[in-house]
């Protein structure tokens, strides 16, 4: 995992070649009502599997967002990782999670 520096100091993942089509079918399955596949974005992060790199902030963002929908195991997970991350951390995560959901409430109206 490489992270490349951003303005205020911060640091992004550079993600492995996968992880755009593991997002766009998770999307996709989104999509079709399938509230888990933001949980399985939620575990692929948190564990650096199937084809993205770890990232816990990403992590957090989706499984936040697949506990907003009503999963309870996303919501667990949520916490469990929350322990390992900072208040920075956290309040990133946050903010992608809010940027994602206003995104889609946008493009519904």
């Amino acid at each position: 995992m490489e992270l490349k520096t951003i303005a205020g100091g911060a640091g992004a993942v550079e993600q492995k070649y996968g992880a755009g089509a593991l997002i766009g079918e998770c999307l996709s399955s989104y999509a079709g009502g399938n509230i888990a596949a933001l949980y399985d974005l939620g575990v692929a992060f948190s564990t650096g599997s199937r084809g993205v790199a770890c990232d816990m902030i990403e992590a957090h963002k989706w499984f936040n967002i697949a506990a907003s929908e009503g999963h309870e195991e996303a919501a667990w997970c949520r916490a469990d990782i929350s322990e390992e991350m900072t208040a920075r951390e956290i309040a990133e995560a946050q903010r992608r999670a809010r940027q994602w959901l206003a995104a889609g409430a946008r493009r519904v109206a």
